[in-house]
């Protein structure tokens, strides 16, 4: 074959592989829409029959993606010829779709479908069994799951652990044999800060937050508060669920959830704030990867940051509330006008070891995920069983938290990320707060007056490093090129520890 002829073959596969591209993207831009629809706004009653119908889009999706189409497509591409020839942008569309190609063409049509299925109707028997405390119902669905994830980290293969199958599908590279010893690291220095801290004198007043905060106020509070901390609310809606979520359907049509709690203000406040973190970020991602497969976040560890960036290093500053606290005080005048703002900052960040992993603390929070992570690579390693779950799990709270769940409500049952065969999720949580804590590193460097900027209520500046360092790369970067590009180095957790330590010694008094 002819040069002229190489160079043809690869351009008509080029144009084959973006419209493949576009559909794929498009479909699956109508699942979300379907996912949002069913966990927010549709009818009980029809729920567990429109899983079916869930189910079989997604199968539809999934068989595009690998298709034989796609496969001969893949090959023509990723050929030294093609590569030689392909711009920066087909070529990382060619790396996402061969990566998910080379994996997914291994699990059989048949029992993705059935995967796929029972993951949409577990969903629902999970919010029901969390509502009446009943693991039970919940067990032979969760068995399933996790019979299906053990078969696919078989099926992706593996060189030590099996659990590193399912972590590659959320943080590419990501192994046990990385993990455990950085989760060791941040075990000793928060256990060890945390006793510090519970031996201060210096305990913040978090009795200002027990007593009741109407819930309709709390809904206009988050209403104003997100157009200026930078979501666009003529590009995204707010919604209320039993587990908070951000769900992407466009670049133009961003959807966050929250939950409402009379008794407990923080949790609508800075769940709706990390949520706002995920979805500014798909906000800001750039036009030109709308309708492919780059038009979302680097990874979930990336993503996680973005969210516990503005939730943490954000909302929780003096700084912040040095800003929106006489606002707050507005909506609640009975609660807070007698509250001191710094009372009220040290109580927004006081340490408590908590039962519910979204409302835990900055400090014990990697704990929480430090019980998910070893539940996880137990269950998938087949140490332990789906039966075993509710004995395992309040021993390892009382273990690492120093509690015990009185129910399974607030224990086993409280995360939704199961129901949804979300095996190997749970680590991006504390890779977020690692990438996030190393993000504020830098952004204080190049932005001096980072925290003066937040005291005036003008968040356009620290949006906008955002959106040219992260934001708008999408997936056009991997996790690794993009946190060496936005900071100038590979991810270091020594930032995490040096963070906590500056922030909770000047909250607490050490």
């Amino acid at each position: 074959m002819t040069n002229q002829a190489v160079d043809q073959s690869i351009e008509k596969a080029l144009a084959s592989f973006k419209e493949l591209d576009e559909k794929i993207t498009h479909l699956s831009s109508i699942a979300a829409l379907i996912g949002w629809d069913q966990k927010v706004i549709a009818p009980k009653k029809g729920r567990s029959t429109f899983a079916n119908a869930s189910g079989t889009l997604s199968t539809e999706i999934f068989k595009l993606s690998v298709s034989s189409e796609m496969g001969g497509l893949l090959d023509i591409l990723s050929t030294p010829e093609a590569a030689a020839q392909l711009d920066d942008i087909s070529k990382a569309q060619v790396r996402e779709h061969k990566e998910n190609y080379d994996r997914s063409k291994k699990i059989p049509t048949d029992l993705y479908k059935e995967y796929a299925v029972l993951t949409a109707q577990a969903n629902d028997v999970w919010e029901a069994a969390r509502a009446n405390n009943d693991f039970g119902s919940y067990q032979p669905f969760l068995e399933k799951i996790v019979e299906f994830k053990r078969k696919v980290a078989e099926i992706y293969g593996y060189e030590k652990h099996p659990y590193d199958a399912l972590l590659n599908e959320f943080e590419p590279g990501l192994t046990v044999e990385k993990l455990d010893p950085l989760f060791a690291k941040l075990r000793e220095s928060s256990v060890a800060l945390l006793k510090r801290i519970q031996a201060s004198p210096n305990q913040p007043l978090v009795s200002i937050f027990e007593q009741n905060y109407n819930v309709e106020k709390q809904r206009e509070f988050n209403k104003y508060i997100l157009p200026i901390i930078g979501f666009d609310t003529e590009g995204g809606r707010l919604d209320e669920t039993a587990h908070p979520f951000a769900q992407t359907i466009n670049t133009g049509d961003v959807r966050l959830t929250t939950r409402y709690l009379e008794d407990n203000v923080r949790s609508a406040i800075f769940g709706t704030i990390h949520e706002a973190g995920h979805g500014i970020y798909e906000q800001n991602i750039d036009e030109k990867y709308e309708g492919t497969v780059l038009q979302s976040g680097s990874s979930f560890g990336v993503h996680e940051s973005q969210s516990r960036f503005l939730e943490n290093m954000v909302a929780r500053s003096e700084s912040f509330w040095k800003y929106f606290y006489t606002t707050l005080q507005t909506y609640f005048p009975e609660q807070l006008n007698a509250v001191k703002l710094e009372d009220f900052y040290r109580a927004v960040n006081a340490v408590e070891p908590s039962l519910i992993r979204v409302e835990a603390d900055e400090l014990t929070y990697n704990l929480h995920i430090m019980v998910r992570y070893e539940i996880e690579k137990a269950l998938i390693g087949g140490e332990i069983e789906v039966k075993d779950l509710p004995e395992v799990w309040n021993k390892k709270m009382e273990d690492y938290l120093g509690i015990t769940p009185e129910t399974d409500s607030v224990g086993v049952l409280q995360d939704i990320h199961w129901s949804f065969g979300g095996f190997g999720y749970f680590p991006s949580y504390s890779l977020g707060n690692l990438y996030a804590a190393q993000i504020l590193n830098k952004i204080q460097q190049d932005l001096p007056d980072f925290y003066e900027t937040i005291e005036k209520g003008e968040f356009g500046k620290i949006q906008g490093w955002l959106k040219d360092k992260i934001h708008q790369h999408g997936k056009f970067l991997t996790p690794n090129e993009l946190i060496v590009n936005a900071t100038g180095e590979e991810l270091n957790a020594q930032y995490l520890v040096d963070y906590l330590e500056e922030k909770y010694s000047k909250v607490y008094g050490l």
